[in-house]
């Protein structure tokens, strides 16, 4: 008698929470090093980049030990607004930092306008697909996302909060020495476009069909509220 043949037997799926976690740690990993770009291009940062290098410049600490500190300050501040900390944050506190010391450390310094250019072009690209790996794997978002999150929740109009937040560590930056510039302008233009194609279509989903084949997999992990 022939076998039955079942749907995507022979070729098991990983476990989804497995998928949540290669995308945490891929998109945190290349969060870090499109901000290397992108200080390497030297044409201007996004707000938040632009406060850790103006800080960094007036410290003298390293900017990804710089962007460590900064995160973790940003989390203390969740506690008043009661938001409560997932895997993905605490790493996002960790990893990028890392990670965008480690690619300052390999990245050469292009000279010419064209190769400035490029880099620009390419760490506002992969930070636009890294954002959406590490929200879509929907395991705690980063700790300037929860600080807006948070003052949403008390009643305030995230829009607004965003705007004040972000203008308001773009000119502490700046006045630190922080680079503003071009890219500055480029990163606010095209973060949101780019956010809003990866976002939905890098989020890992439950796996559906026949509880049987599930074994279980999709109880184990909770959706991000």
């Amino acid at each position: 008698m022939a076998a039955v043949k079942q749907p995507g037997l022979g070729r098991r799926r990983p476990p989804v929470l497995l998928q949540r976690l290669l995308r945490l740690y891929l998109g945190l990993t290349l969060f870090g090093v499109s901000i290397g770009l992108m200080v390497r291009a030297n044409l201007g940062l996004d707000p938040w980049d632009v406060f850790h290098q103006g800080l960094a410049r007036q410290s003298g600490l390293r900017l990804g030990w710089v962007v460590v500190g900064v995160s973790a300050l940003v989390l203390m501040l969740w506690l008043p607004l009661r938001q409560r900390p997932g895997i993905g944050t605490v790493s996002n506190v960790i990893l990028v930092g890392l990670a965008l010391d480690g690619s300052l450390v390999v990245l050469p310094e292009p000279r010419s306008i064209g190769a400035r250019t490029a880099f620009l072009a390419i760490g506002i690209a992969a930070n636009g697909l890294a954002t959406g790996l590490y929200i879509g794997a929907g395991l705690g978002p980063g700790p300037r996302d929860g600080l807006m999150t948070g003052l949403a929740a008390r009643g305030h109009s995230i829009r607004v909060a965003r705007t004040a937040i972000e203008l308001s560590v773009l000119a502490a930056g700046w006045l630190l020495g922080g680079t503003v510039g071009v890219g500055t302008l480029l990163y606010a233009v095209s973060i949101g476009p780019l956010a809003h194609y990866f976002v939905p279509r890098l989020t890992v989903r439950p796996v559906t069909g026949d509880p049987a084949k599930r074994s279980g997999a999709g109880r184990s992990v909770r959706r991000r509220e």
